[in-house]
Order: structure tokens, then sequence, then C-alpha cells
């Protein structure tokens, strides 16, 4: 589960990437909900990460400041800095030169648990302290499930061995096409975060095995949401959640409110009243908006009914007490009937939408009509004429399916509900507006004479 220190570094990574460091300090602390003092003691604590990650890194530049590295650039996404903060997140340091221990130990020959527990407190620092048998059988489950290492045939007691099937099976080729793949899913599929740590390890292993190989980078990816990266902290704690039917706590921040975090009150001299607002729910679902980059979970609060959050406002989050399995399956069967018409989670009053779509001119493929087949859902699409074509869908409400409609541009004129079909009126017009002469006596050069 993601701890406080944690929270507060993704809610500052997140508002680092969106201003690009256009904030002061004290800008930082107000909008955070913190101290300076304690938007001081982070900013250290996430530049020794990155100095840390930097020096295991060949193609890093020494001396960038933080607010550099947020910078978006397009040729750098397929290296997501903030990335680098989940490697920092989850083990204690004891844990870390523990299980760094086991796994050099493991290298070459098997070994058994008690042989292990033997070379772990043979090398362990003296100031730390020993582990037990007990500790040593939980590293090495741990390892197992994550594919670390795996059990030599046989019987007991159990030997255990490194698993390097990457670098011992794989040829130097087959190698760089294993990483061309994970590349290539972890920029374009989600989730993304394990698809981005495993393809910063096969990267090390390729310059490791064969340093006359380089992995090289042919892709450019340009629509990224490090948002999105930030959010998943919190999508396997809620999916672990949603498989034990277990109720979770957690305080959330509307991404309305001006704050969007606030430090935990341990000095009463100090106390003051959090933005944040605690809520209890049993979560259902998890939903992913591919058009902004957002995660949604969606969940019951007894009184409020089904209530949906997103992600990125939610911190501290812990489990707590399960639910009854009929009774949690009773509840996703109600959320599937009330959000069969929704577009995403929207959960309004169902209405039928219908727009009028017009074909590209001059030959082109007809982008226009690929996009709505692909992305249309439920909809029915009725041809109309050689120019257009009628597109019909039942949704809850039209908050979520106008930012798709209003993509379209020129392409794409609603014409029912007429509350709908008015308010894109509305913003075409605002969005006019922007586009006139600042003063009144600009002339605009006619199309002749530009020529």
């Amino acid at each position: 589960m993601a701890k406080e220190s944690f929270d507060k570094e993704i809610q500052f990574l997140r508002m680092l990437s969106l201003t690009s460091g256009a904030y002061n300090r004290k800008q930082y602390a107000e909008r955070l909900g913190i101290s300076i003092h304690t938007f001081d003691k982070t900013t250290r604590r996430l530049k020794e990460i990155m100095q840390t990650v930097s020096e295991q890194r060949t193609d890093s530049e020494p001396g960038k400041e933080m607010n550099d590295l947020a910078r978006f650039q397009y040729g750098e996404s397929a290296e997501p800095m903030l990335l680098f903060l989940f490697r920092a997140k989850s083990m204690k340091e004891t844990e870390v030169k523990r299980l760094v221990l086991l796994l050099h130990a493991l290298q070459q020959t098997p070994l058994t648990a008690m042989e292990l527990l033997d070379a772990c407190c043979e090398d362990l620092p003296e100031d730390m302290a020993l582990p037990d048998e007990k500790t040593i059988r939980s590293d090495l489950k741990y390892l197992e499930e994550v594919g670390v290492i795996h059990k030599e045939p046989g019987g007991r007691p159990y030997r255990y061995l490194l698993q390097q099937d990457v670098l011992t099976k794989l040829t130097a080729e087959e190698q760089l096409e294993l990483y061309d793949f994970v590349d290539i899913m972890a920029n374009t599929q989600v989730p993304s975060v394990q698809g981005y740590l495993l393809r910063d390890s096969l990267k090390k292993a390729i310059a490791l095995s064969y340093p006359q190989e380089e992995a090289t980078e042919p892709f450019i990816y340009k629509y990224h949401y490090y948002s999105r990266i930030l959010d998943e902290a919190h999508l396997y704690p809620l999916l672990g959640a949603i498989r034990q039917r277990k109720w979770v706590q957690f305080i959330y921040y509307s991404p309305k409110k001006p704050s969007s975090y606030s430090s935990q009150n341990t000095n009463p001299l100090f106390e003051r009243e959090a933005e944040g607002r605690l809520n209890r729910i049993l979560p259902l679902e998890v939903v992913y908006d591919h058009q902004y980059g957002r995660w949604y979970v969606v969940g019951y609060q007894g009184r409020r009914g089904f209530v949906k959050f997103r992600m990125e406002g939610i911190t501290q989050i812990e489990e707590q007490d399960a639910a009854n399995e009929s009774y949690m399956n009773q509840l996703k069967k109600q959320w599937a009937n009330l959000s069969r018409y929704s577009w995403l989670v929207d959960t309004g009053n169902t209405v039928t939408v219908q727009a009028r779509f017009f074909h590209p001119t001059d030959g082109q493929r007809n982008f226009i009509l690929d996009r709505v087949k692909l992305q249309g859902q439920w909809g029915t699409i009725t041809p109309e004429s050689n120019d257009t074509f009628l597109y019909e869908i039942r949704v809850n409400g039209t908050t979520e399916i106008k930012p798709w409609l209003r993509s379209f541009g020129s392409s794409c004129e609603v014409l029912a509900p007429r509350r709908l079909r008015q308010e894109m009126i509305k913003e075409w017009k605002e969005i006019a507006q922007y586009y006139e002469p600042v003063r009144e006596d600009v002339q605009l050069p006619d199309h002749d004479e530009t020529e």
C-alpha cells in the first residue's frame, strides 16, 4: 500500500510535470498543503533517488535539475522520468540488502533455504539485524512469485536458482527483438509501469551480456500522460481489494480543489483542517479513460450509493474488512445494469444522441468512418448520402461523449438531443471568438494576395 511519503511524492511529481517547474517553492508548498521545510525535504529525497538512477544509466546527463527533467520533450518520452519513483517506493533498506545477497548467492549454484540463511547472515553488515529462517522463506516465496527465481526439480529440501533464461537461452538478436516488443507494449498499452521496469531490466541485460550490441531507440511516442503512470501506484492495491472483496479507506482531493495534498497532522500545535475528504468504499471496478489518460475507481458507499473517483486525487489508501461474496456480486450486477449505457462512468439520465458525420473529400481514406467504427462503442451507423452518414447511440448523460464528438471538428454535426446541440453551438462560437482580430482595423489578406 502507498504510504504517506509516497503519496506526497506522487502529487509533487504530478504538479512538477504539469507545470514544468513554473511555480516557486512557496507556491508548490501551498498547493501541496505542506510547509516549505517539508517541500525542501521532499525535493532532496527525490534528487537523491534521481541521482542514484542517473548513476546506473550511461545515457544520462549529469547536473540536470528536476525541473529540466520534468519539461516534456517528445524525443525523451520513451524514458518517463517519473518512473524512477517506483524503483524506490516499496522496500526498506534492510529488505533491499537482504534480497541482493540472496540473488547474488543464487547466480551459479542451487541452494536451500538454510544454506541461503547462512550466506545472508555471513555477508550482512554488523549493524544490521540478522534474519531468521521464516524471513528467508518469505523472501524466497516473494522472489519465486515475481519470477526472479525458480525451484529446481527434486523433493525436499527445495533448492532455488536464479531465473536467467533471458540471458542464457536467447541470442543477442532475440534479446533485441524482445526489447523492441516490450518497448512498444509499455508505451502504447495500459497498465504500463511493469512494462517500463521490464524494459529497463532488458536494456541492462543486453548491455551487460553483449556490450558490442546497442539497444537502439527506433520509436518515439508523442502522446504520453505522465499522470497515468503515477496513478498506477493505486491500481494494483485497488485490483487486489476488488479480488479479495475488501473495503478501502482513503483521503480524496477533488481536481477542482486548489490543494492536491495535505500532510498528516502529527504535531497538535500545527494542526489544521485538511481539504481532502475521508472516504470509505467497496471498490467494484477500475476504468481507464484513454482520451484523457485518467484512471477511475468505481465503488459503493452505503447511503451515497455508487460513487466514482479519479485516482489522481486518492491518497493514504488503506485496506479494511472484507465484504460478503453474495453482497459483492449483487452490487456488481446493480452497477453493470446502471452503467450499461455509460460512455465511461457517467450515471446521468439515459438519452439518445444523434450526429451526422461528413466523409473526407478529394478521395482521401475515410478515416472519419474508420474512427467512428473503432471508438463508437455500441452506437449504430446508417449511411445517409455519398457525403454523410448518421450515428446514433444511447448514453447515460452527454458529459463524457461531448469531448469525443467535439474532437471531430467540422466533420461532425450534432442533431439530437436539442440541449446538446445548443451546447455545442455555444462552445464553437466561443472558440471562433478566440480567432477574431484583437484590433478592429486589422485587415487579413485574402487567399489571392497570399499566393
